[in-house]
């Protein structure tokens, strides 16, 4: 499990190497779905992604779409919610959808509790 989550934290850390304004800017709507995405962002807007630049919003959906399968692992859930990190509800809808939000809140009241 230890190796997993690591794994994890190296794909999301990779991932997050580029602004979000860099990879509009070099037309990588893809990578700026998916960090959204894989951060447990609500989807973007084509008006506010095209105030990033030429947006292809299709490329953006695709890459966000995978980024949130990614986020919302419900194993995965508890750590969010012990980061202090707030969930937005973009797993809702999704198979585990009950099982992460029961995980998340359970992180994010031990985190809460902690001070």
């Amino acid at each position: 499990m230890r190796k997993l989550m690591a794994v994890a934290l190296l794909t999301i850390l990779a991932g997050c190497a580029s602004s979000v304004e860099q990879l509009a800017k070099a037309g990588d709507w893809y990578q700026v779905g998916y960090q959204d995405g894989v951060s447990g962002n609500t989807e973007r807007s084509f008006s506010d992604l095209a105030k990033l630049g030429e947006a292809n919003q299709a490329d953006y959906t695709q890459g966000y779409l995978t980024g949130v399968e990614e986020y919302c692992n419900p194993n995965f859930a508890y750590q969010i919610g012990l980061s202090g990190q707030y969930y937005e509800g973009v797993c809702e809808g999704t198979e585990d959808a009950q099982k992460f939000r029961m995980e998340w809140q359970r992180g994010w009241n031990d985190q809460q509790n902690s001070y």
